[in-house]
C-alpha cells in the first residue's frame, strides 16, 4: 500500500515467512502461497475464499512503508462468518528486513495459535453431543482441563480416556491425559498420587510414541516425565527438539521453562518465560507469571517473587502450587501473618501442605521452598 512497487519483494517475503511459521504448527492445514497469493491486491470476500480454497479461517494483511518505517497489518477471519478472530499491527525499521520479517512471522504464529485453537474448542461445543468425534473429545477436555480447577481437571479425564478408545494413538489426547494426571498431583488432588504418577508416566511415554514431530506433544510430554522425576536431561533435549520444530510455539517456551527452572536455572527460565509472553501476549498470563514469581523465589528476590505469584493468582485463584510458593515466599520475608493466610488458602484447596517438591533438583532451591513452608504451616498453626 506504501505505492513503491520496488517494495515488492518485502510484502512477498512477509507472506513468505508467515506461511512457514504457520506451517510448523502440526495441526493446522495451511494453503501454500502460490494458491492464496492469487487473491493479492484484489477486494475479496472472505467467505468466497473460504469456499474456494476449503479453508474455515483466513490471515490477511497488509505492508505500508514511509521512509526507514514500515507499518504491518494483520488479521484473522473466521470464513464462514465473516467474524474477525484477532487483528494487531507491527511497526518496525527497515534497516534490518530480514529481523522485522522474523519477528512479525513469529509473532504472528504464536499469537495464532492459542486463538485458533479457542476458536475451534467454541466450534467443538456447539455440536450435539452424541455427534462427537475424538477430536471433538479432545477439545472439550482441553477447555475443562484448562480452567486449573479440580472438577475440569477431573472431568477432561473422563472425556480424554473416551477419545483414547476411539483411537488410541491420538498423541494429543494421550499427552493431555498425562498433563491432568500431572495437575492431580502437584495440587494434592488425588487421594492416590502415586496412581497418579505411574498413569501420567505411562501415557506421556505412549505419546512420545506416537508423537512424531508434533512439538505440543513433544513439550508436554517432556514437562510430564520431567515433573515426575525421569531424567531431565532427556526431558530438556525433547523441549528443545519440540522448540526446533516450531520455534513461535508460545507455550512450548513456558514447558522449557519449567524444565529450567526445575533444573536449577531460574535466571534462564525468567527468559523463557518472557519469550512465551512476546510470542503469545494475550493469552493467559497464570502460568508464566508463576514461573517467573518462582523464579525469583529461587534467586532470593522475595518482594518481585511476592508480586509475580499475586498477579498469577489474579487470573488462577484456585492454584495450590502458587499458594504454597506465596506462603514460602511471605515466611522467608518475615511477613508470617500474610504466610499463615496463603497456608490457610491452601488447607482449603487440597490436603497437601509440604509436599514432597522432589521435581527440584537443586537441592537448595528445594530446601529454601520447604523451609518457608514448614516455617509458614508452623506460624499458622
Amino acid at each position: 500500500m506504501s505505492g513503491d512497487p520496488e517494495q515488492e519483494y518485502f510484502a512477498a517475503g512477509m507472506v513468505e515467512d508467515i506461511i512457514t511459521a504457520l506451517s510448523r504448527i502440526t495441526w493446522l492445514f495451511v494453503i501454500a502461497r502460490n494458491s492464496s497469493s492469487t487473491y493479492k491486491g484484489q477486494a475479496v470476500d472472505v467467505k468466497q475464499v473460504g469456499r474456494d480454497l476449503g479453508v474455515r479461517y483466513v490471515l490477511e494483511g497488509s505492508v505500508r512503508k514511509a521512509g526507514s518505517r514500515v507499518r504491518i497489518t494483520a488479521q484473522l477471519i473466521e470464513a464462514f462468518s465473516g467474524a474477525h478472530l484477532w487483528a494487531d499491527r507491527f511497526d518496525g525499521s527497515l534497516e534490518d528486513i530480514f529481523e522485522l520479517q522474523d519477528q512479525v512471522a513469529a509473532s504472528v504464529a504464536g499469537i495464532i495459535e492459542p486463538t485458533l485453537q479457542a476458536a475451534e474448542i467454541r466450534r467443538s461445543a456447539q455440536r450435539p453431543t452424541d455427534d462427537l468425534t475424538a477430536y471433538d473429545l479432545y477439545l472439550r477436555a482441553y477447555s475443562s482441563a484448562n480452567s486449573w480447577e479440580r472438577d475440569g481437571v477431573t472431568h477432561a479425564l473422563e472425556l480424554l480416556r473416551q477419545a483414547i478408545e476411539r483411537d488410541p494413538q491420538y498423541g494429543r489426547a494421550l499427552v493431555l491425559a498425562a498433563r491432568c494426571h500431572y495437575d492431580l498431583h502437584v495440587n494434592g488432588w488425588t487421594e492416590y498420587p502415586e496412581a497418579s504418577r505411574h498413569a501420567g508416566v505411562d501415557f506421556a511415554r505412549r505419546a512420545i510414541g506416537v508423537a512424531g514431530d508434533d512439538p505440543e506433544v513433544l513439550a508436554n510430554a517432556a514437562y510430564v516425565l520431567a515433573y515426575f522425576r525421569e531424567d531431565i536431561h532427556a526431558a530438556v533435549a525433547l523441549v528443545d527438539r519440540a522448540l526446533k520444530i516450531n520455534p513461535s510455539f508460545a507455550r512450548g517456551w513456558q514447558q522449557s521453562a519449567w524444565l529450567r527452572l526445575w533444573a536449577g536455572q531460574p535466571d534462564l527460565a525468567i527468559e523463557h518465560f518472557q519469550i512465551s509472553l512476546r510470542l503469545s501476549p494475550r493469552e493467559h498470563r497464570s502460568n508464566p507469571f508463576m514461573g517467573i514469581g518462582v523464579s525469583h523465589f529461587f534467586a532470593r528476590r522475595f518482594e518481585e517473587a511476592r508480586r509475580m505469584l499475586l498477579l498469577s493468582l489474579q487470573e488462577k485463584p484456585n492454584w495450590v502450587p502458587t499458594y504454597r510458593f506465596l506462603a514460602a515466599c511471605y515466611a522467608q520475608m518475615g511477613c508470617h501473618d500474610e504466610a499463615g493466610e496463603a497456608i490457610k488458602r491452601v488447607q482449603a484447596l487440597s490436603n497437601v501442605v509440604v509436599p514432597a517438591a522432589m521435581h527440584w533438583r537443586n537441592a537448595e532451591h528445594r530446601e529454601l521452598y520447604l523451609s518457608g513452608l514448614r516455617l509458614a504451616a508452623g506460624e499458622a498453626t
